[in-house]
This record gives C-alpha cells, structure tokens and sequence, in this order.
C-alpha cells in the first residue's frame, strides 16, 4: 500500500476526528480510503451515463410508443 503525508484544514480534521472518534471508521486512513472509493465510483458512473446519453443521442429519434420503450426498459433492468 502506497504511504502518502497529506495537509488538511482545521474543520475537515476535527470531522475526520468526530467520524473516528464515533468509531464509523477505525483510522483517518481508512476515511480518507473510503472518500477516494465513493468518488471513483461517481466518477464511473458519470462516464457510463455519459457514454449512455451520447449513445442515446446518436441513435436518433424512435419510432416505438412510450409504453412500449417503458416494457423494453423493464426488460432490460430484469437482464440486468
């Protein structure tokens, strides 16, 4: 595991230290982990939906009825 010295502001350290201190993480480190975790992950998912909606925009306007873009969505999100 890569060793790493940060800085941070007095308010965000006495949260770290509240978060710790109510034992919702063992250490700073693993808070520190945790954020990186949930912001790669948000940032995944923006890319695919992005990805999503240019596809979508390429794929031009359909010729299918609302009920039955909604049956395909449910379709799909069962597969899934």
């Amino acid at each position: 595991m890569a060793r790493q010295t940060i800085t941070v502001n007095e308010p965000n350290d006495r949260w770290m230290k509240q978060k710790v201190q109510e034992n919702e993480y063992a250490s700073k480190s693993e808070l520190i982990n945790d954020l990186i975790r949930h912001q790669r992950e948000q940032e995944e998912e923006r890319i695919w939906l992005r990805n999503e909606l240019i596809k979508g925009e390429e794929s031009g306007l359909s010729q299918k009825s609302m009920a039955e873009i909604l049956e395909e969505a449910k379709r799909r999100a069962r597969k899934a």
